[in-house]
């Protein structure tokens, strides 16, 4: 009995001061952008130069006319992200889309599931309204439609304009979903979409095969769906709905989870509806149409078995590790160099037991294949797709393993960095920041058109 009670205190200590460490980062964040922007503001009411304006104008027309023909580089942010628009002039990508000219950075759901992000990504780049389909919005409980965007931010795009895709966390794993639904021709009124639109997908930190992470927040690992009661993520699901529920304006313009399909606001559900939410018996986290579920080792596994790679796309993934071997044991690597929102994170994942009485998610599973960690994903999640099937990958260790590049197979490279070290702060990285994004970008370039693929001197 007294040993119950010591873990049930633990428990809830770790939950207070989990809690409180995510609060605090949130509102860092939050309130850094709000100061950019009021320093941005008087510095362009006090300093402001017509001439400089003029000669940006100038230089802008030039870069469009001598870029147009490349392709767009599009990074996708993962969870709590947000795209250019959002937090004011604060960048999720910590401005590493100033390397290059021609780079996108959309504003998705930060809280939605992957299937829907995927939608949202397509119209972002090809225009219209946003078609969730009719099906999966029946089943969801949601709206069918949702945002409109008037003029796409690169409607030529198709088998001959394609794209480049650079997804950090769960973003890697939407982009594979967009390419799948390309290839399924998934988009009404959009016949001639294949997955030879995708010309290659970068991932940085992504999300392929799911995390043990989201049992420690609160996903029940008997189903990877259903919510504990008392759990982190109990928290920033009331949180959420709320926050919904109140719609303020400004608020939501600055950040925005992204359920508006949902119809959360007071104005459309009443009091009655955000009771209703609370109690969990209606909205999305009632649905499971959000992104935790997808990112449990059972919903990533449900979503890789019909997800393909795709042989005329380029494939290279950056996993990052923050864990070490001492003694045959996995600890965290250091101290001072891990977040320390992170931090309590990776040494529970490092020491991760799969419940006993809980069948395993995959034939062969074992625990110690999950321990290196990031403090938000496994490093074997990072890698390449494993689960349920192994698709084709290659470790690189120097430059000369994948030269040339070839179409079809996940390069992938392992980085000593823990999950938001290449987000946000860029001086978080230092200089490995600059060596991991022209890397991706001069990448990128050298495979600018896929009737040419093969270029000497490809980078890594």
């Amino acid at each position: 009995m007294i040993v119950r009670w010591w873990i049930t205190a633990l428990q809830l200590t770790e939950l207070f001061v989990s809690s409180l460490v995510h609060l605090a980062y949130g509102f860092y964040i939050f309130s850094t952008a709000v100061s950019g922007d009021l320093s941005q503001a008087l510095s362009d009411c006090f300093y402001k130069n017509n001439l400089d304006d003029n000669l940006k104008s100038e230089d802008s027309k030039e870069n469009v006319t001598s870029e147009k023909d490349l392709p767009p580089i599009v990074l996708v942010h993962g969870i709590f992200g947000f795209g250019k628009g959002r937090l004011g002039a604060l960048s999720y990508f910590a401005g590493a889309e100033k390397k290059d000219d021609r780079v996108l950075v959309p504003d998705l759901g930060s809280l939605t599931s992957i299937y829907d992000r995927a939608r949202e990504l397509f119209y972002y780049l090809k225009g219209g309204q946003v078609d969730y389909g009719e099906e999966h919005s029946k089943a969801c409980g949601h709206s069918q439609f949702g945002r409109i965007y008037e003029q796409g931010h690169y409607p030529e795009w198709d088998e001959d304009h394609p794209i480049h895709f650079v997804g950090h966390s769960a973003g890697a794993q939407v982009v594979r979903v967009l390419q799948q639904m390309l290839a399924d021709k998934a988009f009404k009124g959009y016949e001639n979409t294949c997955e030879n639109w995708v010309l290659s997908i970068t991932a940085l930190s992504g999300a392929f095969n799911g995390t043990t992470r989201t049992y420690f927040d609160g996903m029940n690992p008997e189903d990877g769906k259903s919510l504990r009661p008392v759990s982190l993520l109990q928290l920033c699901r009331i949180g959420v709905i709320i926050y919904d529920w109140f719609d303020i304006p400004w608020l939501k313009n600055y950040y925005n989870f992204g359920f508006d399909h949902f119809n959360l606001s007071w104005r459309k559900i009443g009091i009655w509806g955000l009771i209703d939410c609370l109690l969990g018996n209606a909205g999305p986290f009632t649905s499971g149409d959000w992104i935790l579920p997808d990112l449990t080792l059972q919903g990533s596994i449900k979503l890789n078995s019909h997800l393909h790679t795709f042989p005329n796309t380029f494939y290279f993934s950056y996993a990052t590790k923050r864990t070490s071997k001492v003694m045959g044991l996995t600890v965290p690597s250091g101290i001072l160099g891990i977040h320390p929102l992170l931090f309590i994170r990776i040494l529970q994942m490092s020491l991760w037991r799969h419940p006993p009485d809980v069948p395993p998610p995959y034939k062969g599973y074992r625990d110690e294949d999950w321990w290196d960690n990031d403090g938000a994903l496994n490093t074997i999640s990072m890698t390449h797709p494993r689960f349920p099937v192994e698709h084709p990958s290659q470790l690189v260790v120097k430059d000369s393993d994948c030269q040339p590049l070839q179409p079809g197979i996940w390069y992938y490279k392992i980085v000593e960095g823990d999950h938001i070290l290449f987000i946000v702060n860029r001086e978080r990285a230092g200089v490995q920041f600059d060596l991991i994004y022209d890397s991706i970008f001069e990448r990128c370039r050298k495979h600018a058109f896929r009737k040419n693929p093969m270029m000497p001197n490809h980078i890594i």
